[in-house]
């Protein structure tokens, strides 16, 4: 749990890690940060990958969509030494990320294994993006009977 900051609860970070920070790790943000927001809690997420993509896969970005959270203002960013030490909590999609070829020496809270929504249909885009969603509203509800 964070320090109070100015009578302020400090939010927790959450960092969700993949390969292009194109699709899986783009919607986790996009959750976390909407529903903590609809919850009240003081959860702040971010992502970022290892290699980096050109663009948001246009699948995540149509799925997202159509769940009521646009990924506008979105573009993949690659990991940071300054991302990796000031996040409470560090979740892989589950795209093999690993420490020993990331540029970023971190070590990972949780992974995931998410299938990776790269060249996948829209359906199952979907199906990536649902699964994701009850992670993060389970994450949510664990992180919310803490804080």
């Amino acid at each position: 749990m964070k320090q109070e900051v100015t009578g302020k609860m400090k939010p927790v970070q959450i960092l969700y890690v993949c390969v292009h920070n194109a699709g899986r790790s783009q919607m986790a943000e996009a959750f976390t940060n909407f529903h903590s927001k609809r919850l009240g809690l003081p959860v702040l997420a971010r992502s970022a990958g290892t290699m980096g993509g050109k663009e948001i896969n246009p699948m995540a970005t149509q799925a997202m969509e159509e769940a009521g959270i646009p990924l506008d203002g979105h573009s993949p960013k690659i990991l940071t030494a300054e991302m990796a030490e000031s996040a409470d909590s560090i979740i892989s999609m589950g795209c093999g990320v690993d420490a020993e070829n990331c540029p970023v020496k971190f070590l990972m809270t949780d992974d995931w294994n998410l299938s990776d929504p790269a060249g996948k249909s829209l359906p199952e885009v979907r199906a990536i993006r649902d699964e994701i969603e009850v992670r993060v509203l389970g994450l949510l509800s664990n992180l919310g009977s803490t804080l």
